[in-house]
């Protein structure tokens, strides 16, 4: 692991909702570690390391100073506002261990159905994924440099990590080349002399203009 995978910890003390908030005004975020059939340890992590650990996609963390453990994030609770994290879980792992995890599916490239009016719609962001810890990546990365006019992708076709496998249909199309919806110009349609219709008219106007 490199040194931005490598997250500092403390034994929190406090607890309740009181503690929490004022381990936050301190700079700290309420965390959990657990799992592999061991005790449960309340710990506070540093708010900027963990949403900078975060925002980078990382999910698999080496936690040191009070624990010195593998961690993956397995939940993350934030504000209303989605900017700031109000609790964190971690499970502890091990070299090797298969786990189920949500990645997010990142677009590369210009496709050339674009050059000829279409667009790109992309309409999964995230997959999940099973595969070893070790091998979890901060995001997965498609090429659109060869989609075409009328062209898909399914999500068969994402490149995943070494020993990985896709949880969910394969055959779902996440994203495609389709042709750009084409506006209609309401002004231009009344100077050419045609009459737009009229949405919604009562019978009532009708049965007077009768």
């Amino acid at each position: 692991m490199s040194e931005n995978d490598v997250l500092n910890v403390a034994i929190r003390e406090g607890r309740g909702s009181g503690a929490a908030r004022k381990l936050r005004t301190s700079g700290q975020t309420p965390a959990v570690l657990y799992g592999h059939g061991e005790e449960s340890i309340s710990l506070s992590v540093g708010a900027a390391d963990l949403t900078s650990f975060v925002r980078r996609g990382q999910k698999l963390a080496q936690l040191a100073g009070a624990v010195s453990e593998s961690a993956l994030v397995r939940e993350l609770q934030w504000d209303a506002m989605g900017n700031d994290i109000l609790h964190v879980d971690f499970t502890r792992v091990t070299v090797g261990e298969m786990v189920e995890t949500t990645v997010s599916v990142e677009l590369r490239g210009e496709a050339p159905g674009v050059r000829v009016g279409g667009v790109v719609q992309h309409s999964l962001h995230e997959i999940t994924i099973r595969c070893p810890v070790q091998n979890i990546p901060d995001k997965l990365v498609v090429s659109v440099g060869g989609l075409e006019l009328g062209q898909s992708l399914t999500l068969a076709e994402i490149e995943l990590p070494e020993g990985g496998e896709l949880i969910g249909d394969g055959g779902t199309v996440f994203v495609q080349c389709v042709e750009a919806a084409v506006e209609v110009d309401e002004e231009a349609s009344v100077a050419d002399g045609a009459e737009p219709e009229v949405i919604g008219r009562k019978e009532s106007d009708e049965e007077e203009e009768a």
